[in-house]
C-alpha cells in the first residue's frame, strides 16, 4: 500500500488526520483517537539499518499495537518486525511494501480497537435495598 492510500483509508475509516509532531522528521505521521488522545498508529520511513535491514534507503513503515500474545505469530510474518521506537511487545512494525493491504488494514482496525477508550461498566443495580 502507499502512503497516499494509507492516510486516505485512515482518514475516511477513522475520521482523523494525520499529525505532524516532529521538525526534524516532517514525514511522520501519528494518528490518534480523538477522545483519549491515545496513538493507534505511526507513519514513519526510517533508514532500513535502524530497523535491522541491511539497507541505509528508506522503509515505510506503519507501527500499530498489537496483542502481546499474537507477537510472536505476526513477528513471524515476512514484512513485520519489531517495533520501531515503541515498545516491542505490544506494538510491532509494518512494512507497507511487503504486507497485503487486507493484512495492514485488519492489523490497523485491531490497533484502533485495543487503544480506544475503554467503556466504564455500569454499577450493578441495588436490588438488595
Amino acid at each position: 500500500m502507499h502512503r497516499a492510500e494509507l492516510l486516505e483509508e485512515i482518514a475516511g475509516r477513522y475520521g482523523v488526520a494525520a499529525e505532524y509532531p516532529w521538525r526534524r522528521y516532517p514525514q511522520y505521521a501519528v494518528f490518534r483517537h480523538a477522545g483519549n488522545r491515545k496513538w493507534f498508529a505511526v507513519l514513519m520511513n526510517p533508514p532500513g539499518r535502524k530497523l535491522g535491514l541491511a539497507t541505509e534507503d528508506e522503509v515505510a513503515i506503519l507501527n500499530v499495537k498489537i496483542r502481546a500474545e499474537e507477537n510472536s505469530l505476526l513477528r513471524g510474518m515476512d514484512g513485520v518486525l519489531p517495533a520501531y521506537h515503541m515498545n516491542k511487545e505490544h506494538w510491532v512494525s509494518l512494512r507497507l511494501d511487503m504486507l497485503p493491504d487486507a493484512t495492514l488494514l485488519d492489523l490497523l482496525a485491531d490497533s484502533y480497537d485495543l487503544t480506544r477508550a475503554k467503556m466504564r461498566r455500569a454499577s450493578p443495580p441495588n436490588d438488595f435495598l
